[in-house]
């Protein structure tokens, strides 16, 4: 039924039927005109005859010239609309277009008095360089320019905005000037939406008339071009002028269909010939056939890292949006958390210098880097989604970031070969990122940030579209390469494991704010933070401070073995572990005991998470095992009651 189902089409209504079948009809009534009368034994001999054959060396030559300029002028004036903002935008974009809606003879005669002998710009050209546009083969290629160019701006602009910046940002992290990003990042990736647009600039800058009789005039041999020929031949030989406006045609048809609608068309990472995609780890080559597929190198057959000598701390003071001050020693891993919108990838960006968010004051070693661009900084920064470059295999990508920094090839590659080894990805050096599994280009997104010789690495979340098992594997490899690393690591998570085990230090940010900066250890069994208690799978409970425990912000009371100052406000820890849970109303010595019905069960490991919503306590969670809950009959819905013994809870004053 699923498939008879994605079968069906809905069927138009007559009302928008109708006039979209007129006015397919009317475009193509005039086409068939010119097939019907063509005289086809004829069109062989018009089509070689002396004049049309000059018409159209001459149009060839005008309309290349046409698409040098248009490409050398219009890819600077496309990257600049879709990168910088700047005042007066919307005008130089109504700029471009105004030739595509303007009629030609009207940008003919503006072009004469902008360009001509008597025009704005005329007499100092022919005075100062001898170069008169009029009526000259130069003055055809400037009209084709001024009608074609807007079609290689909007293509390509529309190829830019649909464009990560993420590609870019994180080329400049490697190292890359804008410049050499321009041309080894963005062009590659646009590829498709800049040919489109110069094969429609070529077809228009062919076929342009009215601008170029116009401002050129209609000179045999020096701008009398294929249209104005048959402009000329409908006065004297109507049926040659049919099969030259046969012959446009079929040229304007052929890049039409040859693009297929792709002068709109966003960039696109297409699939690389060669082995399809896997799931994460599913290949193994000869080569590791010994162990496990995806598993790092054993210690014996890890290469040496390939590393700068030295040693960074790292010094921040960031104001904005942030306002903390970061201080790290070398060889510091510092997990940052904190709630969605707390700003976690704001403060990265600010230390990369790519936000006006936030401005970082920073310094790497006795190096300050404030005043630098982010390709001069030595940050590296690998964002959620990797942002491989999609035109470069593993290896290319890998040794970026060192070409950028101007190490020769050669030694580039060889040490970007290094890394991938390293993370246990080699055998896959020449695949583009479109052939690996999550896993695999997760590793080398981190094999090309570690390669680039960085003084601050900057990880957003690097393992979070990992499935658990890969995720343990980078994970233990990310903790062995971190180990050798002499600058500062950042990493942005929202797993609690990742936290606690790569971490030497858990930053907890609120609001842009320090709310927290200790080792992993104090932040668990103190955690100042309601989001980062239940991110470690704690119930936290905020209220203020009374005399026998703790007044509980949403109602209620809950009493405590220790003692805060009366009216501070503190936040009740309270471990799964340490909830009791029972059918019946628990005797004894528990002091906290609430009356609630089971909201949710869900499996943790072994054991079963258990969350007991209340009238008159906020939701708490319990842990139990299996059998317990099979004994206790536990089911969404079921009517239990909970405790908590007063030694088991913590406060943290906030």
């Amino acid at each position: 039924m699923s498939r008879h189902h994605t079968r069906t089409r809905t069927r138009p209504p007559v009302t928008l039927a109708l006039p979209a079948l007129l006015a397919v009809a009317f475009l193509l009534l005039p086409l068939i005109g010119i097939l019907s009368r063509t005289q086809w034994g004829e069109v062989g001999a018009h089509l070689t005859s002396p004049g049309v054959v000059q018409a159209l060396r001459l149009s060839l030559f005008v309309s290349l010239w046409a698409l040098g300029l248009s490409l050398l002028l219009g890819v600077p004036l496309a990257w600049l609309l879709a990168r910088v903002p700047f005042k007066g935008k919307a005008f130089v974009r109504s700029l471009v277009l105004l030739p595509m809606v303007l009629p030609p003879t009207v940008g003919g005669v503006a072009l004469l008095l902008g360009f001509g002998r008597r025009g704005l710009l005329g007499p100092w050209l022919e005075g100062t360089f001898g170069i008169t546009l009029p009526f000259h083969t130069s003055g055809a290629v400037v009209a084709a320019t001024f009608v074609a160019m807007p079609f290689l701006v909007i293509s390509l602009e529309g190829a830019l905005g649909g464009l990560k910046q993420s590609y870019e940002e994180t080329a400049a992290s490697l190292g890359a000037s804008p410049v050499r990003v321009f041309f080894t990042v963005t062009l590659p990736m646009v590829a498709p939406g800049l040919i489109a647009g110069a094969a429609l600039t070529w077809a228009r800058a062919l076929g342009e008339f009215g601008a170029t009789i116009t401002f050129a005039g209609n000179l045999p041999g020096t701008t009398q071009t294929l249209p104005l020929q048959v402009y000329l031949l409908l006065q004297d030989e109507p049926e040659a002028a049919t099969s030259v406006s046969l012959l446009l045609l079929v040229i304007a048809m052929a890049v039409l269909i040859a693009l297929r609608g792709r002068w709109t068309g966003t960039p696109v990472a297409a699939r690389s010939a060669g082995a399809p995609a896997t799931a994460d780890g599913a290949e193994a080559t000869s080569a590791e056939t010994e162990r496990a597929p995806g598993e790092p190198l054993p210690a014996a057959e890890v290469p040496a890292a390939p590393q700068d000598a030295g040693h960074w701390p790292l010094h921040a003071t960031v104001t904005g949006f942030n306002e903390l001050t970061l201080d790290a020693d070398p060889g510091t891993t510092i997990a940052v958390v904190g709630e969605n919108g707390a700003g976690k990838t704001t403060l990265l960006r600010a230390l990369l210098g790519l936000t006006p968010r936030a401005h970082a004051e920073l310094r790497l070693g006795d190096t300050d880097v404030t005043a630098l661009p982010p390709h001069k900084r030595q940050v590296a920064w690998v964002p959620q989604d990797g942002a491989l470059f999609p035109h470069l295999n593993a290896l290319a990508n890998t040794a970026y970031g060192l070409r950028a920094r101007r190490v020769p090839r050669a030694e580039a590659r060889r040490e970007a070969q290094l890394w991938l080894d390293r993370l246990g990805v080699g055998h896959l050096a020449a695949r583009r990122p479109a052939q690996l599994s999550g896993g695999q280009a997760q590793r080398v997104a981190l094999a090309r940030a570690l390669a680039a010789r960085p003084r601050l690495l900057l990880l957003d979340e690097p393992l979070a579209a990992l499935d658990q098992t890969t995720r343990a594997r980078v994970r233990h490899t990310l903790r062995t390469h971190l180990a050798g690393f002499g600058g500062v690591c950042l990493i942005v998570t929202h797993d609690p494991v990742e936290a606690v085990s790569l971490a030497d230090r858990v930053l907890v940010l609120a609001d842009g704010r320090t709310l927290q900066d200790a080792p992993p250890a104090e932040v668990t069994r103190h955690p100042r933070s309601p989001w980062v208690a239940r991110m470690l799978g704690r119930n936290a409970w905020p209220g203020t401070a009374s005399a026998d425990g703790l007044a509980l912000a949403s109602g209620g009371r809950l009493v405590t073995a220790e003692a805060l100052p009366e009216g501070s406000r503190a936040l009740a820890i309270i471990g799964p572990e340490a909830v009791s849970v029972h059918r019946d109303r628990p005797a004894g010595s528990p002091r906290n005991v609430w009356q609630g019905s089971v909201r949710e069960i869900t499996a943790v490991g072994s054991r079963l998470r258990v969350l007991v919503g209340s009238a008159e306590a906020p939701d708490l969670v319990a842990e139990i095992t299996p059998e317990a809950a099979a004994e206790l009959g536990l089911v969404d819905g079921t009517k239990v009651w909970t405790s908590v013994k007063a030694t088991e809870v913590t406060l943290v004053e906030l």
